[in-house]
């Protein structure tokens, strides 16, 4: 039984190993030359203006804006696995599937009343 996931355990290991890979190459071999253009933020290609908190921080809504981002992208990929196998789950995979939807939805909309979607 075990042996219908060694594919996707090989696939996996390859992946790893050429992420670890990549990265050593790229510290070995790269040039080592540090200038302060390439030790700036870049923010396409617009000179960062510097912020009252200090030069180097973003603010926090960035980074909340980006975990939504994933969160609610991660979610929508759970779909997929249903959407293969959906004849097989019946009723019951209809009613899961509309639980996790509606789950989906309230933590939606509990963002968006929160005022977490807002760019200002």
């Amino acid at each position: 039984m075990l042996g219908q996931y060694l594919p996707i355990v090989v696939l996996f290991a390859l992946a790893f190993g050429f992420a670890v890979f990549s990265v050593v190459i790229a510290t070995v071999t790269g040039p080592k030359r540090y200038n302060k253009a390439k030790l700036a933020f870049y923010e396409c290609g617009i000179e960062p203006a510097p912020m009252a908190s200090g030069p180097n921080r973003f603010p926090v809504k960035y980074f909340l804006t980006a975990m939504l981002f994933i969160v609610f992208d991660i979610e929508i990929i759970f779909l997929y696995p249903y959407a293969v196998a959906s004849r097989e789950l019946s009723l019951f995979g209809l009613v899961e599937i509309f639980l996790f939807i509606a789950t989906v939805f309230v933590a939606y909309a509990y963002v968006w009343r929160r005022g977490g979607l807002d760019w200002d």
